[in-house]
């Protein structure tokens, strides 16, 4: 398999690992940074009250946007699959 094709592949997979995770990421984000502001406001310094909401933002969010992140993922490798002759060489 030619270089180009190799990079190629490289760039369209983590492209789709960036678009299927970043919105959780960045709601995660966004979420760790209202619990931050508050713990400083507050002066309340427990571990607890900052994992806790972290880690449910996180599954909620994933498993909200498990459709359309799986129809994302069967799309690239639909594309993938659909025309795979270049990758035999």
């Amino acid at each position: 398999m030619p270089m180009e094709d190799v990079i190629t592949l490289g760039r369209r997979t983590l492209e789709a690992a960036l678009i299927v995770g970043a919105p959780v990421l960045v709601i995660t984000t966004v979420i760790s940074l209202v619990i931050n502001i508050a713990q400083v406001l507050t002066s309340v310094q427990e571990t607890t009250v900052a994992t806790v909401p972290r880690l449910a933002t996180a599954a909620i969010a994933a498993l909200l946007l498990m459709p359309w992140m799986l129809r994302k993922l069967v799309t690239f490798t639909i594309q993938l699959f659909s025309d795979f002759r270049p990758y035999m060489h």
